[in-house]
């Protein structure tokens, strides 16, 4: 309890999966959690839970789409009006598109469309809260990417690609704020087969389902709280000299 204490942190992807888990749990270690999502109904889902078990700080809605400029703008400048201070920015909205999507199916829209998100969305987190963060006296980032950023994915091609990029991107945020002395992290958290509505789109049967448990070393699939609980580490002030680093939490997948 008190992890991240008085922090003010912004959850966007926080009406489901991996967001919502991570918004409740930084809620329960004391943050003011403002969750973002485009899906109006699961983000007051999300703020209501937290209202529900909560005894550490609050949390707000905030209707988001992350791909968007105008919609950050609008949101960073509400919570220094509102809150006063951005102390964290948990950059989790994404999608994975249709599956299967190899290169030569893929459409070109498919492909913008993944990618104004999955990568264009972080690059706009990145720019508009950075400034804020700084203003509140420094604070930490954590980009969302994904074990598909170190292996080749013939069946999500744009979705691979996209968390190849923000890995890659993360680094260079972190590299960049910490030479001009920001006081500003910033990480990217790579899930593997966690049990999320995405995740259970790409397995939709069960005969695929239990093929891919089969491959995790550790035998069975993650949970959206097991990435929260790096998000929340990386969030919170243990990780003061941590930055442009990968944490990679897949069940071992990416050590075979």
């Amino acid at each position: 309890m008190g992890r991240v204490a008085d922090k003010v942190v912004l959850v966007t992807g926080g009406g489901s999966g991996i967001g919502r888990a991570t918004a409740k749990l930084l809620a329960a270690e004391g943050a003011t959690v403002i969750v973002s999502d485009i899906n109006r109904a699961g983000g007051q889902e999300t703020v209501q839970q937290i209202g529900a078990i909560n005894s550490g700080g609050g949390a707000r809605f905030e209707e988001h789409d992350t791909a968007q400029e105008a919609d950050w703008k609008r949101i960073i400048d509400g919570i220094l009006e509102r809150e006063g201070k951005l102390n964290g920015l948990a950059n989790n909205a994404g999608i994975a598109g249709p599956y299967p999507a190899t290169f030569e199916t893929e459409t070109v829209e498919q492909w913008q469309k993944i990618l104004s998100i999955n990568v264009q969305g972080v690059f706009l987190g990145c720019k508009y809260s950075v400034p804020a963060l700084r203003q509140s006296g420094g604070g930490s980032i954590v980009n969302t990417s994904s074990l598909a950023a170190f292996l080749g994915t013939p069946d999500l091609s744009a979705y691979g690609a996209s968390k190849g990029a923000v890995r890659q991107f993360t680094k260079t945020v972190a590299i960049d704020c910490a030479r001009k002395g920001y006081k500003v992290r910033c990480n990217s958290v790579h899930p593997g087969i966690i049990m999320t509505p995405m995740g259970q789109g790409i397995l939709p049967d069960e005969k695929k389902r239990e093929r891919m448990r089969r491959s995790i070393p550790i035998g069975e699939f993650g949970e959206p709280e097991d990435v929260a609980y790096g998000i929340l580490y990386l969030i919170s002030d243990e990780s003061r000299f941590v930055t442009g680093t990968e944490l990679v939490i897949d069940g071992g997948m990416n050590a075979i």
